[in-house]
C-alpha cells in the first residue's frame, strides 16, 4: 500500500496460483487494502483465527473444496464478508457459495478494479449498524433459509411446480418466495437475477 494513504482495512486472499495472488495483492494495495495473501486453505483458517479481516477473496479450486473452507471459516465465527470467485462456475456453484456463506459470486476473467469495486461495496454494506450477515449480494435485503432453497431450485431450471413438489409447498406458495427473492435483488426475472449472482448485471433497490 502506498506509504501516504491511510489503510481501508485488511483483506485475506487466497488463492493457488501464485501469480494470481500477486494481481490481486499488488491491486488491493493500490487501493489502500493491507493484503495477506495464502496459498492453502488451512494457512487461512490459522490466520482467521487470530485476527478478523475487513474481508476474505476466496478463489475456489476446481474440486469445490474451496466451499468446505468457506463453511469452515463460518463455523469458526469468521464473519468477514467473503467474496468467491471461480474460473469453472456454474449457476450451481453460484449458489452454493450463497448457501455456505459468501457475500458474492465473482466469475472469471474478471476486471480487477470491478473486483475491487466489489469489495468495497460489501465492506461498506458489512460496516452499517443492524446488516444481517447472511451472504447475498451487496446491497440488497439478506434472503430467508427457505429462499435460499427456492433459488438453489431454480437456479437448477425448475418449474415452481417441480419445486412445490420436492418443498411439499403450494406453487402458490413457490411462486410467492420466487417474488420475495426477485424483489429483493431487484431483478426482472429468473435469467436477470442469475446474471447478478454472476456480476454481470448491478443490483439495484426496489
Amino acid at each position: 500500500m502506498p506509504g501516504n494513504m491511510l489503510s481501508k482495512g485488511e483483506v485475506f486472499v487466497i488463492d493457488t496460483d501464485a501469480a494470481s495472488r500477486e494481481q490481486l495483492s499488488t491491486a488491493l494495495q493500490q487501493s489502500a487494502y493491507d493484503v495477506i495473501c495464502f496459498a492453502d486453505g488451512a494457512s487461512l483458517l490459522s490466520e482467521a483465527k487470530a485476527r478478523m479481516p475487513a474481508c476474505v477473496l476466496m478463489a475456489l479450486p476446481p474440486d469445490r473444496s474451496g466451499l468446505d473452507m468457506l463453511r469452515r471459516l463460518r463455523e469458526e465465527n469468521c464473519m468477514a464478508p467473503v467474496l468467491v470467485t471461480s474460473a469453472n462456475g456454474s449457476i450451481a456453484m453460484a449458489v452454493d457459495a450463497i448457501k455456505s456463506g459468501a457475500t458474492d459470486f465473482i466469475e472469471k476473467p474478471f476486471r480487477t478494479h470491478d473486483l475491487v469495486d466489489r469489495i468495497d461495496a460489501a465492506i461498506d454494506e458489512f460496516a452499517q449498524p443492524g446488516t444481517s450477515r447472511q451472504g447475498w449480494l451487496p446491497g440488497c435485503e439478506p434472503l430467508t433459509a427457505r429462499e435460499i432453497d427456492v433459488l438453489g431450485h431454480l437456479a437448477a431450471g425448475l418449474t415452481n411446480k417441480e419445486i412445490a413438489r420436492r418443498m411439499h409447498l403450494s406453487a402458490r406458495t413457490v411462486e410467492g418466495y420466487r417474488a420475495g427473492i426477485l424483489k429483493k435483488a431487484g431483478a426482472k426475472n429468473v435469467t436477470d437475477l442469475l446474471r447478478r449472482i454472476f456480476g454481470q448485471g448491478s443490483p439495484t433497490r426496489v
